[in-house]
């Protein structure tokens, strides 16, 4: 009789947990209707299209600055690595027998003046004489001709002296371009000769300074077909396109540069098309072989379709998707094709249409082909502690 009691109170207290039990997990069970997901409504707008390019900076100009004319250097007349003008002295080479071959051809210059008049008044002379036959045809004919030899004697000295007076200048080596001039490779007492491989010096031109930037071809190729469907405007990389920089520390670049050209050819080894772009450099900030990132507007698209980064997702075959909320409330499950990123939205060209709703919070809760409860999505505001707000 006790052992069945107790067998009694068990089966009491097993059926009170067992209705304990389904009263708390019928809430929770019970059907929680459609998921509320925050959409955006995509619609045509203005936008200006922007590339963020890897580039490096080259001088403006460079000259190697070599000795016309062999000697001994007596002297260097610039500070290294200071700035120099066009046309300022460099270096000084012993003048001393470039000098004396100057004045070697001027005296020369001088005897063939003296010569030429003496043939000029002969034959002046032997032509009256012939007037008169006082003398043969044949004296005549060699008065003239020897007038002659002395003209061209004169007109070959004054070009020795022309040369000698360009070598005797080439002794003093000036510079050929404006820019920083780099250390001396040689020193006072070194031996020269003319053209010689080795440089005495190099001088750059740093302001303004290029930047070359490589872009793929294939996207110049999208561009140029984006221009010629109308689809963009003021683009195809066109000149004086306004360039910005972002120095290697994240420092934005103060002065904006202007694009200078296109390359006409792809490189071969990178498939990329070089871009050059002139910047001002007067602080010289700026220094040859310097890595920047160089943006450059590409043009202007008056109708872009832009969908929020956070709305859209990869697939397995690292395709772009979206959910987009159809006229009857149902996710559907859309392929897009993106092209680049404009600020914190996808620059769509296919997948999605102007005025469809795309699911941007929430996502996590909806499923293609179900019906969710779609609201207008709102970006969270600063808070007034100073909080970042959030990207659309």
């Amino acid at each position: 009789m006790r052992r069945v009691s107790r067998l009694f109170a068990i089966v009491v207290m097993l059926g009170a947990c067992a209705l304990a039990g389904c009263s708390k997990s019928d809430p929770a069970g019970a059907p929680q209707g459609a998921p509320e997901v925050g959409v955006v409504t995509i619609e045509p707008q203005r936008t200006v299209l922007t590339a963020e390019l890897p580039g490096r900076t080259s001088p403006f100009a460079v000259s190697d600055v070599r000795p016309q004319v062999s000697g001994i250097l007596k002297a260097r007349l610039f500070t290294e690595g200071g700035l120099v003008a066009a046309g300022q002295p460099l270096y000084q080479i012993d003048d001393a027998p470039y000098r004396a071959a100057f004045d070697s051809a001027q005296a020369q210059l001088a005897n063939a003046k003296a010569a030429l008049t003496t043939a000029r008044l002969k034959a002046t002379r032997y032509k009256a004489l012939r007037a008169d036959k006082m003398i043969s045809q044949q004296d005549d004919d060699d008065a003239q001709a020897a007038l002659e030899q002395a003209q061209a004697n004169v007109e070959q000295q004054q070009a020795n002296v022309q040369t000698a007076r360009i070598n005797l200048g080439y002794t003093r080596i000036t510079a050929p371009i404006t820019g920083k001039i780099s250390r001396s490779f040689l020193t006072q007492g070194a031996l020269v000769t003319a053209n010689q491989a080795q440089t005495l010096a190099t001088i750059q031109t740093l302001d303004p300074i290029y930047v070359d930037m490589n872009q793929s071809s294939t996207e110049v190729a999208a561009l140029r077909r984006a221009v010629a469907a109308g689809t963009l405007s003021g683009g195809e990389l066109a000149d004086a396109a306004i360039v910005t920089l972002t120095l290697d520390d994240g420092s934005r670049y103060p002065h904006d540069g202007t694009l200078q050209f296109a390359e006409v050819a792809v490189d071969a080894t990178t498939g990329s098309v070089t871009l050059r772009a002139q910047f001002p450099n007067p602080d010289g900030v700026l220094l040859p072989g310097m890595f920047v990132r160089a943006t450059i507007v590409e043009g202007i698209e008056a109708n872009a379709l832009l969908v929020p980064q956070r709305g859209v997702s990869r697939d397995e075959k690292g395709n772009a998707t979206a959910l987009v909320v159809d006229a009857d409330g149902v996710a559907q499950r859309r392929m897009l094709q993106v092209t680049q990123t404009v600020g914190s939205d996808w620059l769509v060209r296919s997948g999605i249409a102007a005025g469809e709703r795309v699911i941007v919070e929430g996502v996590q809760y909806a499923r293609p082909g179900e019906k969710v409860n779609a609201v207008p999505f709102k970006a969270p505001v600063a808070s007034s502690a100073g909080a970042a707000p959030a990207t659309k």
